[in-house]
């Protein structure tokens, strides 16, 4: 169940990511507008420039936020909600055991055939 919730949590902030997104696109098409005009107001263009670049920086912090979590999900490192990286050591572990008992019978091998020469 928490993975469900943390999904979806995922999924809300990718909507808001989109949501502020289009307010970018707003700002944008009201700063050209009021450039394409004659007579600008420049109170208006201040703020809707201050209000772009505040927007394109919360959008920028909150996907590498998204970048990241993702980057962890891919490369197995822990995360919430997730026994991946758990399975992975496991199977690294059983993989070196397994190493380590046909190095131990290599040197078994050698020290009987040292012992029968």
């Amino acid at each position: 169940m928490a993975t469900y919730s943390l999904a979806n949590e995922r999924l809300r902030a990718l909507e808001d990511i989109e949501r502020e997104i289009g307010a970018i696109l707003q700002n944008a098409g009201t700063v050209i507008l009021e450039l394409s005009k004659e007579k600008t107001n420049d109170r208006l263009l201040d703020r809707q420039a201050a209000a772009f670049t505040a927007s394109v920086q919360h959008v920028e912090a909150e996907l590498s936020a998204q970048i990241r979590y993702l980057t962890q999900v891919a490369t197995g490192q822990p995360h919430e909600g997730s026994s991946y990286s758990s399975r992975k050591d496991c199977q690294m572990a059983l993989k070196r055991v397994e190493y380590a008992r046909l190095k131990l019978s290599d040197v078994a091998r050698t020290c009987e055939q040292m012992l029968e020469s």
